[in-house]
């Protein structure tokens, strides 16, 4: 009884105390009360107290529901049956109670019959026994309905710890009892007041779909009744759930197809045709209306390959999925845009007519279906195509309306990308002109152009640009004559910039192009002067232009840099963010590319200036100055030069640019080596160069990495690691760096080895761990001859054995991709030579690194890990065969049986066994997934599993 006094107390601090502290520390306590033993008898106690509030009522039904189904375990065997007498009791009291807390009985008793073998349940499972308590109850069948109804729906349902196996025979005895449910569903229909729940509860059966045989479902009554009632005022919402579930019921694939089907989408089609013509009715509630579109868009995503045929039934389907996609509410328009992309799938790819045989028969009947289909989708694209046009009021949305209407142009574009490859990129850029054309002429406000119509239209054609050919030579000339003169409107120029990027390979192909560069460049200067976002659109136009007309731009590489400066600059209110900025940089590498190689490094030196000249300003000032400035004014010049060194491709001029410049990029090291933020920047921009200079970088290879290995032991910056990792990829297998390669790994590794020395470290600097093992798995893929012989290999696999477990992702798949690697030497030719040196590392640790895995696979990890652990296990019993397996037995006798039982732990162990044979691992992550799931249940299972496997313990025990 104090007990229950407390709960009572707790609840009404968490919803009626005035102070945000006092009701924090009540949820506080309530969430740990809902773990504990006590919970299922004091939750039992309130809910059968009728002094309880509706509060106290909803907080206990949810506490059993979630005790049931996560915590059954906890109860003796024996308690089971007066577990399910006092729900079924419950269910009686509430039948007219809340509904929430009905409803959370109901999912309780279903969780109690997904845990409970129907042997043990008795009265032959909990169908007999729920149909046997609503005859002898019949006053409370509608809280037996609504049990009825999520019975199913439980199946599905992962927070149950119910184990595999079990979940499985769940499903075969709900299957094996499906004429019972049936039956007292067709029953219900005869009680008007029942009909509603009646159809909710089959359409949830419906779920089940391989289980209920399509011959009986033809002329069922319970069909019958949906089908009929799809025009109800009452029952239309249940009607459309039932109809629904029922279309996806055909479509679902077995190995007759759609014929065994066709009795019962005969039946269906028809009715729902019959809808048709609520669509337009505006007397229909916005609901309702969606509804109906929800059937259409429905049949058409089910029965898409009938569709497709173009015959002359289907066609009806397409005209009714037209008018849906034609509503004025996007929500429901969209419902179309899944269909019309699969049945573009199904029109153009060479898969759906495989069966025809014949080459030319494939082709022709390919034409036909895309010409029946042809004035559909042109329709289409009129019908989405307004559907982008920026609402008058768009700057007084909020950010997250604003966010929607973009997510709606994205979801839009992606629709006329499937109309045009049904149709053309060129007829499809015909309609869309029209409505530009259309846009200019039409849409006039006094003498102020309406600029919204005519951007939608842009918008349009910018996302077709892809599907339109490079030939085109009728429609973009006309627009690009057009866009000049089109308002400078923020928006609208924003979209002209990016139109004009996404043609650029156009501009460079087509006869006309070259005419249009001048006007085109004038554009994107503008667009770079009105605002921060039409500048951003503008960088990235420029950037397409130069990348794809670099060869037409060589001559006019004066105007070009004129343009570069003042954005580096900020000159004429050119409004070009830092991070845009980045995009005009690219522009001109790719332009200085395309130069012969002595013009290239005059080019490349001017294009550094202005990046150059304000850091020499700032170390010209002393270390002082240096040390003491905030990174982003560091950070934002050696982007600059990391995009230079990315994208001009003349290895030469990029190791000349480098070696010059290294001494500015040294004092930067050695005067802020602790920035984290700066050493990131700057090791980008060595990598680019080390990346594109390779083997012409010479001396300044060797000056960088002594920089980085001195610097490494004082400030332990990741990025240091990660370029490394570059280094090691282009210049590991060169004999003449060995020696000094090796020296490097071993300093940065050794240095790695003694941060990392227990988990906590890894979790406080998962980056160094993150960043040391993928240049470990890099030295092993690009010079395994300087890893495996050295003296820290052995220290690297310890700490490895350390850090397998820590939560954070990257880390974690660095470690363990690091294992798999080593594990697997012995595919690669190059690796075969070191393999009796990974076994004297590996095979000593080999019953501990298993074990840690294990515990990794059940729980130490999230399970979101478990593919990657999973790979690791399987490739270890490959490399190790009968000794892995040993060591796996080990482990895996450690796991009580009441976590898992020997049938459990025997099919992962065979797993790994066919793994060791030489089967394909891809076929063999099934069984590890089930022990997986197993001993993560519940908490309580998943405790005691890492209390016997105690994974952070092994890695101690160091091996001489």
């Amino acid at each position: 009884m104090a007990l229950e006094n407390i709960v009572k107390e707790a609840l009404n601090a968490l919803y009626h105390h005035p102070d945000d502290a006092v009701r924090s520390q009540a949820d506080q306590w309530l969430q740990n009360f809902q773990r504990t033993i006590d919970a299922w008898q004091v939750s039992d106690n309130l809910l059968h107290d009728a002094s309880s509030n509706v509060e106290t009522q909803i907080f206990c039904s949810q506490t059993l529901r979630s005790k049931v189904q996560r915590d059954f375990e906890e109860l003796p065997s024996e308690a089971f049956r007066s577990l399910r007498d006092s729900l079924n009791n419950l269910l009686k009291t509430f039948h007219k109670g809340p509904p929430k807390v009905r409803t959370q009985i109901s999912l309780a008793v279903a969780a109690l019959a997904v845990q409970v073998p129907a042997e043990d349940w008795g009265d032959g499972g909990i169908m007999n026994w729920l149909r046997d308590e609503m005859n002898a109850h019949p006053d409370i069948v509608p809280s037996f309905l609504e049990l009825l109804r999520v019975l199913p729906e439980e199946i599905f349902n992962y927070k149950i710890a119910a184990r595999p196996d079990r979940r499985r025979k769940f499903e075969n005895e709900l299957a094996s009892t499906m004429d019972v449910a049936l039956g007292i569903l067709t029953a219900c229909l005869n009680i008007p007041e029942l009909k509603e729940q009646a159809l909710e509860a089959f359409a949830s059966w419906l779920r089940l779909r391989h289980r209920i045989p399509a011959s009986m479902l033809a002329t069922h009554p319970l069909v019958l009744t949906a089908l009929s009632s799809l025009t109800s005022d009452v029952l239309s919402e249940a009607a459309v759930n039932v109809i629904s579930e029922l279309i996806h019921y055909t479509s679902a694939r077995n190995l007759e197809g759609f014929s065994v089907q066709m009795p019962l989408i005969q039946a269906i089609v028809p009715q729902v045709m019959n809808l048709k013509p609520q669509l337009r009715d505006s007397s229909k509630d916005e609901e309702d209306v969606k509804a109906i579109a929800r059937l259409f868009a429905d049949m058409g995503d089910s029965y898409v390959e009938l569709i497709a045929t173009g015959s002359d039934e289907s066609m009806l389907i397409v005209h009714a999925l037209l008018e849906v996609a034609a509503h004025p509410e996007y929500d429901i328009a969209s419902m179309t845009f899944n269909f019309w992309h699969n049945l573009q799938i199904c029109l153009i790819e060479r898969e759906s007519y495989v069966s025809l045989g014949n080459e030319s028969l494939i082709e022709a009947e390919r034409n036909r279906r895309v010409q029946v289909f042809r004035s559909s989708y042109e329709t289409l694209v009129s019908l989405v195509s307004c559907k982008v046009q920026y609402p008058q009021d768009y700057s007084e949305l909020s950010k997250e309306d604003q966010k929607d209407f973009k997510q709606t142009r994205y979801a839009v574009a992606d629709v006329l990308i499937d109309a045009a490859l049904v149709l053309g990129g060129e007829p499809t850029l015909k309609i869309l002109y029209m409505k530009l054309v259309e846009a200019l002429s039409g849409h006039q406000n006094g003498d102020m152009m309406d600029w919204r119509p005519s951007e939608a239209a842009l918008y349009c054609i910018r996302a077709i640009s892809d599907l339109v050919p490079f030939t085109e030579a009728e429609v973009m000339p006309q627009i690009m004559s057009l866009l000049p003169k089109l308002p400078h409107q923020s928006l609208l120029l924003q979209t002209v910039c990016l139109t004009v990027g996404a043609y650029s390979k156009w501009l460079d192909a087509a006869q006309s192009g070259l005419s249009f560069l001048p006007s085109v460049i004038d554009i994107l200067v503008s667009g770079m002067s009105m605002s921060e976002d039409s500048a951003a659109a503008a960088a990235l136009a420029f950037r397409h232009i130069c990348d794809d007309c670099g060869k037409k731009l060589r001559g006019s590489l004066d105007g070009l840099f004129q343009i570069y400066q003042r954005a580096m600059t900020g000159e004429d209110s050119f409004k070009v963010a830092a991070q845009d900025s980045l995009h005009l940089v690219e522009a001109l590498s790719i332009v200085i590319t395309e130069l012969p190689p002595d013009q290239a490094k005059k080019a490349l030196e001017a294009l550094c200036i202005p990046a150059v000249a304000p850091l020499q300003e700032v170390i010209n000032q002393g270390p002082l100055v240096l040390g003491q400035k905030p990174a982003r004014e560091i950070t934002v010049h050696i982007d600059r030069l990391a995009n230079i060194f990315r994208y001009v491709n003349n290895p030469e001029a990029v190791a000349d640019a480098i070696q010059r410049l290294w001494p500015l990029f040294k004092a930067i090291f050695d005067t802020r080596a602790w920035d984290m933020r700066t050493m990131e920047s700057l090791c980008r921009a060595c990598k680019h160069a080390v990346r594109t200079s390779k083997r012409f970088m010479g001396v300044t290879i060797g000056a960088m990495l002594e920089e980085i290995q001195g610097l490494y032991k004082q400030h332990h910056q990741p990025c240091f690691l990660y370029l490394s990792s570059e280094v090691m990829k282009i210049f590991g297998s060169d004999p003449s760096c060995a020696d000094y390669l090796k020296v490097l790994i071993e300093s940065l590794f050794s240095n790695t080895a003694c941060l990392l020395t227990k988990i906590q470290d890894f979790t406080s600097r998962p980056d160094i761990a993150d960043d040391c093992f993928l240049l470990a798995s890099r030295c092993i893929r690009y010079c395994p001859h300087l890893l495996f012989p050295s003296l820290v290999f052995p220290s690297l696999v310890e700490c490895s054995m350390i850090g397998i477990t820590v939560q954070h992702r990257e880390a974690s798949n660095s470690i363990l991709s690091f294992l798999s690697d080593i594990f697997d030497l012995g595919k690669s030719s190059q690796g075969q030579q070191f393999i009796s040196i990974r076994d004297s590392v590996i095979v000593p640790r080999g019953a501990s690194i298993t074990r840690i895995l294990v515990a990794a696979s059940t729980g130490a990890l999230p399970s979101s890990r478990l593919e990657t652990v999973a790979y690791a296990l399987l490739a270890l019993s490959r490399a190790y065969g009968a000794k892995a397996l040993e060591w796996a037995k080990e482990s895996v006798s450690l796991i009580p049986v009441s976590a898992a039982t020997d049938m459990e732990k025997s099919r992962f162990l065979q797993a790994l066994s066919d793994a060791a044979s030489g089967a394909d691992i891809k076929g063999l992550t099934v069984p590890i997934e089930e022990l997986s799931e197993v001993c993560r249940r519940n908490r309580t299972v998943q405790e005691i599993v890492q209390e016997a496997l105690r994974p952070l313990e092994l890695n101690l025990v160091y091996v001489s």
